[in-house]
């Protein structure tokens, strides 16, 4: 499945119990050797009444993740389709917390994608206070960003022009910092105006992708509190647009995009 180009190889382990081994995450994510994805996703039965699915997310590195704002459009309408669970309204249990997906007429899903966090202990990001421009020396000179948590770890960095910014060099750069001591998403964004943006992500364990669900929340708010946008914001990244609303500060970010199943198969593993 995809979410505007972030790519996920689904299981569902509604009937069959799966465990997966770091090393067999990284064989179904290889593009050449085994099936290829961003990141691989678990669908796992409810550990309680309240909530509808635990969603688990695993990066192509095969390490385990908390957020994934496009897999979890990915996750409503897979459940929808095998007829696993039939409202509207799906509540997600990750490793982060609950998320809750909406699936509307068009089969487009709004994910309340949480609250964001800006302390750096929280974020986690090792400055003692917390600012809206920190800054760090690569080496190519000092960088300027903005930081927070939307599950996981975010550095947004505003750019002139994001068809020209060296995205794999600045973002695997700024990974092997110990600024960010479970590393971090890289954004580059580039605002268009008021009401839109243009992005591109380096993230953790997987490089850069056509899409980073949380990755556009996290640039938006961003540039929201700088002033840049407001309302609600058009995002355009690799893949596609995903549309996103954010009231302020203590408030959730919403995130609204499509979801598609490109094929189903089986792999020995």
């Amino acid at each position: 499945m995809h979410g505007i180009g972030n790519d996920f190889v689904v299981f569902d382990t509604f009937s069959n119990q799966i465990n997966l081994s770091r090393e067999q995450v990284r064989h179904i994510a290889d593009r050449h050797f085994g099936i290829g994805c961003d990141q691989v996703l678990l669908l796992e039965p409810p550990v309680d009444e309240q909530t509808d699915v635990r969603y688990r997310i695993f990066n192509a590195d095969g390490g385990e993740v908390s957020q994934c704002g496009n897999g979890a459009r990915c996750v409503a309408i897979y459940l929808r389709q095998k007829g696993i669970i039939s409202k509207s309204e799906i509540i997600a249990d990750t490793g982060e917390g609950i998320l809750v997906l909406q699936i509307d007429d068009d089969q487009r899903v709004t994910v309340n994608m949480g609250i964001p966090v800006f302390e750096p202990e929280d974020i986690p990001l090792r400055y003692s206070e917390r600012s809206e421009h920190y800054q760090i020396e690569l080496s190519d000179g000092m960088v300027e960003f903005g930081a927070l948590s939307m599950g996981n770890p975010h550095a947004v960095i505003n750019v002139p022009d994001v068809d020209r910014v060296e995205v794999e060099r600045i973002g695997a750069e700024l990974q092997s910092k110990d600024l960010f001591p479970e590393s971090v998403n890289v954004g580059f964004i580039q605002v268009l105006n008021k009401k839109a943006f243009k992005l591109r992500v380096y993230e953790r364990g997987s490089g850069e992708t056509l899409a980073c669900g949380s990755g556009a929340c996290a640039a938006m708010v961003i540039a929201c509190q700088q002033g840049y946008l407001e309302g609600k914001i058009d995002a355009e990244l690799r893949g596609g647009h995903l549309i996103l609303e954010w009231s302020g500060e203590g408030q959730p970010v919403f995130m609204t995009g499509p979801a598609i199943t490109v094929f189903e198969g089986k792999i020995e593993l």
